[in-house]
C-alpha cells in the first residue's frame, strides 16, 4: 500500500460498508489517492469470514463497539445497549449478512422530505443491481456482474425449515424473493456471501485496489475531529496510541456511522450551537439536527426450548465443533456455512394484503441480550419480531468534548404508542406461529414470555405483553437518520440532497446518517447504494437512469419447495 503522506484527494472516515465503498470507488474508478481511517483493527480473524462467526464477535470488545444508552424511563430505567462494528468493514464484518433492499415507499418517503425524486426507489434500482452478483436470481430485479456476492444461505437448519412451513400454515404465503418488489411472505433470506463465505465491504470493494498505491488504510486510528477553515473542510486530526496527527485532503467523507458521524460533526464545531456552547466547543455551524431524528430497528424475543436436538445448540462444543470445522473446511457448508438467521417473514397486522411494518427473525438458537435475562443453555429457537419503520425518534449527543468518550444514545425505543402496538402485534403472531404443526411438534416449552403468557397469547392482555415488551426489546444494530438530507427550506436538516455539509465546503457524509427514514428491513444493502451514489454525486458521474420497479416472482402464488 501507499507510502504514508499527509495529503490526499480524500480522506474517507470510517471503514465500515460505506467507507468501503466510497475507497474502493474512487481508487478503482477515478485514481483518486484516497485515505481510509478505522479505529479497529484489521479484519484478520477467521471468524469474520465465517458466516457463523459473527455470533462469536458481537459480545467481543476487539470488534465492537458497546454504546450504552441513557435511562429510559418508559423501559422501566432500561438502558439498551447498541453495539456497533469496529473493525475494518464495521457492520460488514460482524453483521448476520442478510441483503433486503427495503421498500419502494421507504424511498417515496426520502423523496417527500426531501423534494428530491433523485431519491425514489425506481432511481437506486441501478445502484442495487449494478453493485450485486446474485448467484440465484438472474431477472431485471438483480445483478450478476457486480462485485457484491449475493446468494441463497448455504446451510438451512431444520427449525428454519419448520418456521417457514409453519408460517404459511399461520396465513403467510412463501416468498422465494424478499428483494422482488413485494417483501410479503415468509422464506429464506438471501445473504452477502458467496460459497458459504462471508462477503463484507472489504471482500466487495477494497479486495481488488488493496494493492494499489493510490489507497492508505489506517486501522486503530481514532478520528478526534475535522480540521475546518473559514467554514472549508481541510483534513483530519488522529489519534494513534498516544501519537496524535493531523492529516489533509482536497475533499472528506464521513463515514463512521450513525453515532460517531454526529459526535465527529459536533466534536468538530458542526451541531446544536447551544450544545457545543455547553463543552466550550467553537462553533462553525450551527445545524441543530445534528445527532437527532436518531431511528433504529428495535425486536421482542420469543423463546422456545426444543424437545430433541433441533437448532445449533452445541455445534460449536467438543466433536460437534470438530466435525462442522473440517466439514466447512471441506466443503464449505454446515453449521458453520451458517448466517444463523437463515429464514424469516414480512407482514402486516393492521392489513393482510398491505406494505408489511413488521419483520420476523426465526433463529435456530436461544439468543437474548445480556441486560435482558438470562436463560439456561439448552436446544432451542428464537423468534424476533421488528418494528420497521419505528415513529419513535432519539438522539446522540456528546457528553464531553474529549474524543474518547463514547456520546450519549438514547434510541428512545417503543416512546411512540404505534411502535408499542406493533410489536404486540408481532409477539402474537410469533405465539401463532410457534403453536403451528411442523413448529410445535418441536416445542418442548416456551420460556420467553411465561410460558401462559404465550400459549394464551390471542387472549393475553395488551397490558401483560407490553411489559414483555418493555423488558425485552433490545436493537437489531440499525441507527440511522442523525445527520439527514433535507429541503433547503427545513431547519433540521444536516445535509444538502446532494449529501454535502450545510454551511462546510468539501464535506459529505454518505452512511446511515444521512437517510431521512429508516428503512423497511436489514440496512446493509441500502448503505451500499446510497453510498455508491453519493460517490456518483461527487465526482459528478452520468448517474443511471431510474428503472421500473420489477417483480421477479409471483409471491403471493408461490409454494414452499419440498427441502
Amino acid at each position: 500500500m501507499a507510502k504514508a503522506t499527509t495529503h490526499y484527494d480524500f480522506i474517507v472516515i470510517g471503514a465500515g460498508a460505506a467507507g468501503c465503498l466510497t475507497a474502493g470507488r474512487l481508487v478503482r474508478d477515478h485514481g483518486a489517492r484516497v485515505l481510509l481511517v478505522e479505529a479497529g483493527a484489521p479484519d484478520r480473524n477467521p471468524l469474520i469470514h465465517m458466516p457463523a462467526g459473527f455470533v462469536k464477535l458481537l459480545s467481543n470488545h476487539d470488534y465492537m463497539t458497546f454504546h450504552r444508552s441513557a435511562k429510559h424511563p418508559h423501559l422501566n430505567d432500561r438502558q439498551p445497549s447498541i453495539p456497533q462494528g469496529k473493525v475494518l468493514g464495521g457492520g460488514s464484518s460482524v453483521n448476520a449478512m442478510v441483503y433486503i433492499r427495503g421498500q419502494a415507499r421507504d424511498y417515496d418517503d426520502w423523496v417527500s422530505l426531501t423534494g428530491d425524486e433523485s431519491w425514489r426507489y425506481q432511481a437506486l434500482l441501478p445502484h442495487f443491481i449494478r453493485l450485486e452478483s446474485n448467484s440465484t436470481f438472474n431477472n431485471a430485479a438483480h445483478g450478476v456482474n457486480g462485485p457484491l456476492k449475493v446468494s441463497d444461505g448455504a446451510n438451512l437448519s431444520d427449525v428454519s425449515r419448520a418456521f417457514v412451513l409453519a408460517a404459511q400454515q399461520n396465513g403467510l404465503p412463501y416468498n422465494p424473493d424478499f428483494n422482488s418488489g413485494t417483501q410479503r411472505g415468509t422464506g429464506f433470506y438471501q445473504t452477502t456471501t458467496f460459497q458459504g463465505r462471508r462477503c463484507s465491504g472489504v471482500d466487495a470493494f477494497l479486495a481488488p485496489v488493496m494493492n494499489d498505491a493510490r489507497l492508505t488504510i489506517r486501522t486503530g486510528a481514532q478520528v478526534t475531529r475535522i480540521l475546518i477553515e473559514q467554514n472549508v473542510a481541510k483534513g483530519i486530526e488522529i489519534q494513534s496510541g498516544t501519537q496524535r496527527e493531523q492529516l489533509f485532503a482536497d475533499q472528506i467523507v464521513l463515514t463512521a456511522g450513525a453515532l460517531v458521524t454526529p459526535k465527529l460533526l459536533m466534536l468538530s464545531g458542526i451541531g446544536p450551537a447551544n450544545a457545543l456552547a455547553r463543552l466550550n466547543i467553537p462553533v462553525i455551524a450551527d445545524l441543530p439536527g445534528v445527532g437527532e431524528n436518531l431511528q433504529d430497528h428495535h425486536e421482542v424475543p420469543v423463546v422456545a426450548f426444543c424437545n430433541g436436538r433441533q437448532g445449533y445448540f452445541g455445534q460449536d462444543r467438543g466433536w460437534n465443533q470438530i466435525r462442522n470445522g473440517l466439514q466447512y473446511l471441506a466443503f464449505r457448508s454446515g453449521p458453520v456455512a451458517s448466517n444463523a438467521v437463515e429464514a424469516g417473514a414480512f407482514f402486516n397486522p393492521d392489513d393482510t394484503s398491505g406494505a408489511p411494518s413488521i419483520q420476523m427473525f426465526c433463529l435456530p438458537t436461544v439468543y437474548l441480550d445480556p441486560d435482558v435475562t438470562s436463560t439456561k443453555a439448552a436446544y432451542g429457537f428464537t423468534l424476533n419480531s421488528c418494528v420497521m419503520r419505528p415513529k419513535s425518534r432519539g438522539r446522540v449527543t456528546l457528553q464531553t468534548s474529549d474524543p474518547s468518550a463514547t456520546p450519549i444514545v438514547y434510541p428512545n425505543y417503543l416512546e411512540h404508542p404505534d411502535d408499542l402496538r406493533l410489536s404486540i402485534a408481532g409477539l402474537r403472531r410469533a405465539a401463532q406461529i410457534m403453536r403451528e404443526g411442523p413448529l410445535a411438534a418441536m416445542v418442548d416449552r416456551i420460556v420467553l414470555p411465561d410460558e401462559q403468557a404465550v400459549t394464551h397469547a390471542c387472549a393475553a392482555s395488551d397490558a401483560a405483553l407490553a411489559e414483555h415488551c418493555r423488558r425485552t426489546v433490545k436493537t437489531v444494530y440499525h441507527p440511522a437518520g442523525t445527520a439527514r438530507m433535507g429541503a433547503d427550506n427545513d431547519p433540521m436538516a444536516v445535509l444538502r440532497n446532494d449529501m454535502t455539509v450545510r454551511g462546510i465546503a468539501g464535506l459529505r457524509v454518505f452512511d446511515t446518517s444521512s437517510w431521512p427514514t429508516i428503512i423497511s428491513g436489514n440496512t446493509v444493502a441500502t448503505t451500499y447504494a446510497v453510498a455508491d451514489r453519493g460517490v456518483a454525486l461527487m465526482m459528478g458521474e452520468t448517474l443511471p437512469g431510474a428503472l421500473p420497479a420489477h417483480r421477479s416472482t409471483p409471491a403471493d402464488a408461490a409454494l414452499m419447495p419440498a427441502l
